[in-house]
């Protein structure tokens, strides 16, 4: 069984028990309480989503290791590059792209576009990989996550190999892998707080702060600027408390929150 597979299975184990426990940790009296499974249930959570893009980041850096790659021939790495398309699910696009920013993709070719306006691309420039990437797809039109790499030649960056994963069918697949129960939310936030994971694929490039209350815009800053801890606000007229977790990988802010039950009125 693979690392990816154990940690699923896990976390299906997980999900089945119910969230709120009798024995809560004990934590600081400004901060409010999250309940010790529900944190280990998202730190699972993240690492099945942090394991899938791995994934596909081994495929980017193997095919920019490849002499078809390195040589910056289009006809002669496309092959290659299909291979890869052929094993990533989530309607991926697998794309090549010069320091021009000029790209291809396996599926069109040569596109006419350029991705030197994509925030992503001075990194790949820079000699570094790219993993969640939020971006509007060019050769798609598809809410996507990009995964890439750069391509070396004797020390310098000739190109770069990508992945652009469609954002809402990989949000669908982890929850119907998953399956968490419909009480509890789960979703990721990209570094400038905007939705990169989330069961509800409307919600999914949405910023969480301009559709909620205050108290959730409120959560959202404490969110970004915190390595890891618990939050309450109000959503859609319910009180929420949520556990939170920044990836190292990615750099997103997983968040796993229940929503608690009206009180009932003596």
């Amino acid at each position: 069984m693979t690392r990816s597979a154990r940690v699923l299975a896990f976390l299906s184990c997980l999900v089945l028990a119910p969230l709120v426990t009798s024995a809560a940790p004990v934590a600081p009296a400004a901060e409010p309480t999250f309940p010790m499974d529900a944190r280990v249930t998202l730190d699972a959570y993240r690492a099945v989503v942090e394991a899938r893009l791995s994934g596909v980041l081994t495929g980017t850096r193997a095919l920019a290791a490849t002499g078809e790659v390195r040589a910056g021939d289009w006809a002669g790495m496309r092959g290659p590059l299909a291979a890869l398309a052929d094993t990533v699910e989530d309607g991926a696009a697998v794309w090549f792209a010069k320091p021009d920013g000029s790209y291809f993709t396996v599926e069109k070719g040569p596109t006419g576009e350029s991705l030197r306006d994509r925030a992503y691309f001075p990194d790949l420039l820079a000699g570094r990989d790219v993993v969640g990437s939020l971006v509007i797809s060019k050769s798609t039109g598809q809410r996507s996550v990009i995964v890439a790499s750069p391509v070396l030649v004797d020390g310098k960056v000739t190109g770069a190999v990508g992945v652009s994963l469609d954002a809402a069918r990989l949000a669908a697949s982890l929850d119907r892998a998953i399956r968490f129960p419909p009480d509890v939310v789960v979703y990721a936030l990209d570094r400038e707080g905007r939705t990169a994971l989330h069961r509800a694929g409307e919600l999914i490039f949405v910023f969480p702060s301009d559709v909620g209350s205050p108290t959730l815009g409120d959560a959202v800053k404490t969110m970004l600027s915190k390595p890891e801890g618990v939050v309450e606000y109000q959503y859609a007229g319910s009180d929420r408390t949520a556990v939170f977790e920044r990836s190292e990988l990615t750099g997103w802010v997983f968040v796993l929150g229940k929503s608690h039950p009206p009180a009932v009125k003596p």
